[in-house]
């Protein structure tokens, strides 16, 4: 009983600051980096969620020394080709695509077979379309079922440079190629659709062999091996991702506002802040820099008066990719109908998300018309929720079980809301900064 919460009681008004944990991307990128830098790395403010704690355990049996101190870990790397390969490796990847996928193109080279598996919703996810790149750099890859984890991996002593065409707008997919062609002989060159740009940002600050050429639809990268990697110090920014919920906690909520500091703005991320404001949310940047090529900025949100409907542009997906569950949320309370398209990659991720987005909006007496590629959202801006809802058996996808908080906490009704336990893989501080919020 006690990995489920109740909500019964809309948020009352509220005018705070916060500060959300450390950016997921960015942290399991810092652990990766540093395990093949030369030295010591240090990272403020990492997120020490069970995703990001897999990447650290990940490098440890790569070799890699790791040290926890009270506000900064240290990893001391052993350089790009310091991996200490040993035979019957098994990496756990617990839940984390990131993890999973990226930490196959830094094992191009290993020797001998590496085992890769993850929890039983990573297990499900699509491991063949990075497979299939690496496989010409020369790695044996098997999948379970052709498909998914587990997988092991074989690499090659001198990997193949390769000509990649990434089409999915897979970030993951981008930096494992990446990955791969650091340490790989000859130019790799990648055509890749607009997504994430964190990894190419890092090889960038980080002074690597990577150009890269941005086009209306396509990015195209040329990357070479590299020499040395220098340690990566790091104070990481707080995560859009995380943020999310509570600049729309804050935009459905009355009277309020809110402002959450220090967060990654990178515009590869913050499709979310230009659909919500498309939408009539008052949002705002405040004390905007840049840190280590990435832009940070406070980010403030006032409560919205009148939310319109949104034919949101597919070219917004891939930079919203992760908050689309509470955006709908958004669309749940405007004015007028809805319209996402081209966002079947959703139901490729921790859950189904895209049917688990149009299933929470029917609980709550939300109509939607669904494909299995988009969502039709007809808007009530008077909705007031009165019944039990009860949210359950959804893969322990800690976005389905966030972003049913948000809505108790701003439609009503009673929420009985299972697995509560699911938010230690991204943000185990959700609750506490949430009951901060009530008080």
């Amino acid at each position: 009983m006690n990995n489920q919460i109740t909500v019964k009681k809309k948020i009352n008004k509220f005018n705070k600051s916060i500060i959300v944990p450390g950016d997921k991307s960015l942290s399991i990128r810092w652990a990766l980096f540093s395990s093949i830098a030369k030295g010591k790395s240090k990272a403020y403010n990492l997120l020490l969620s069970e995703d990001v704690l897999a990447a650290i355990n990940a490098v440890k049996k790569l070799g890699a020394k790791v040290k926890f101190n009270k506000n900064y870990c240290t990893i001391f790397g052993n350089g790009l080709d310091g991996y200490k390969y040993k035979k019957n490796i098994t990496i756990n990847s617990k839940n984390s695509g990131t993890l999973g996928r990226l930490i196959m193109g830094l094992l191009i080279d290993t020797p001998y077979k590496i085992k890769i598996i993850g929890d039983k919703s990573l297990s499900k996810r699509d491991f063949n379309r990075i497979a299939e790149p690496l496989k010409k750099f020369g790695a044996d890859i098997k999948l379970k079922n052709n498909r998914g984890l587990p997988l092991t991996i074989l690499g090659v002593k001198n990997p193949l440079p390769i000509n990649y065409l990434e089409k999915k707008a897979s970030a993951q997919c981008k930096s494992s190629v990446i990955f791969a062609g650091l340490k790989t002989v000859g130019k790799t060159f990648i055509k890749a659709k607009k997504s994430r740009d964190h990894t190419e940002l890092l090889c960038k600050y980080l002074k690597l062999p990577l150009r890269v050429k941005k086009k209306k639809n396509y990015d195209f990268l040329e990357v070479q091996k590299a020499k040395k990697i220098k340690p990566l110090n790091y104070n990481i920014p707080s995560d859009i991702s995380s943020g999310a919920f509570f600049i729309v906690l804050t935009a459905l909520s009355n009277n309020s506002k809110l402002l959450i500091k220090n967060v990654n703005i990178n515009p590869s991320r913050i499709g979310i802040i230009t659909i919500l404001r498309k939408m009539g949310v008052d949002i705002q940047f405040k004390n905007k820099k840049n840190y280590k090529g990435e832009l940070i900025a406070d980010i403030s949100i006032i409560s919205a008066k009148k939310l319109k409907a949104i034919n949101c542009p597919p070219k917004l997906n891939s930079g919203a990719i992760d908050e689309f569950l509470i955006i709908f949320l958004v669309a749940a309370k405007a004015q007028g109908i809805s319209y996402f398209k081209d966002i079947g990659e959703l139901n490729q991720k921790e859950s189904p998300r895209l049917k688990w987005g149009s299933k929470i909006l029917n609980k709550m007496g939300i109509k939607t018309i669904t494909t299995e590629n988009s969502i039709k959202i007809f808007g009530n801006p008077n909705l007031e929720i009165n019944k039990k809802i009860i949210i359950k058996n959804y893969l322990k996808d800690h976005r389905v079980f966030m972003t049913s908080v948000i809505a108790a906490l701003t439609f009503g009704g009673t929420w009985n809301i299972h697995d509560k336990n699911s938010i230690k893989t991204s943000f185990p501080s959700f609750l506490n900064i949430i009951n901060d919020l009530k008080k």
